[in-house]
């Protein structure tokens, strides 16, 4: 069985990174979602809030694991026998973070491949932060976010 680790903060998850995971699923028959700490960012929900969210969204999707974890994530690919993690690329400005990223988890484990799945075209300007503005200036962000996630922005 391959397994793949899909971390992010997810904060909230959007309907890009829903893209993300569902062809990730035609290449892996399991991708463990992982809502990761990032203590550098400021987050709007609590783990367990995006892990509620997450798994709203993703219950009737086969082959998807939730969990949350405030280890290194390649520590929890390995525990978890994944041999890859999932990143998604919006945009040419995400690569350098995602190159770093990607060369100091191969520092720390070089058998977990990285795999980057580019965004779609419509799907890449959608991050979370600017969801989360949207939404605190009243916009309707339904077709951004899916329904577990408007719920909570209300």
């Amino acid at each position: 069985m391959k397994i793949a680790i899909y971390p992010g903060s997810f904060d909230p998850i959007t309907y890009g990174h829903l893209d993300v995971l569902n062809r990730a699923l035609k290449i892996f028959d399991k991708v463990i979602v992982l809502v990761a700490s990032n203590p550098q960012k400021k987050s709007r929900f609590t783990p367990q809030e995006r892990l509620e969210m997450i798994k709203e969204a993703t219950e009737d999707i086969a082959g998807v694991v939730v969990d949350v974890s405030e280890g290194l994530t390649v520590q929890y690919a390995k525990d978890h026998q994944a041999s890859h993690l999932i990143r998604g690329l919006r945009a040419v400005t995400d690569f350098e973070y995602e190159f770093e990223l990607a060369s100091a988890n191969e520092f720390v484990d070089s058998s977990i491949d990285s795999v980057f799945l580019m965004s779609r075209v419509q799907n890449s300007f959608i991050n979370s932060s600017t969801v989360m503005e949207l939404a605190k200036a009243g916009v309707d962000v339904s077709e951004l976010v899916p329904p577990s996630v408007l719920k909570r922005l209300k």
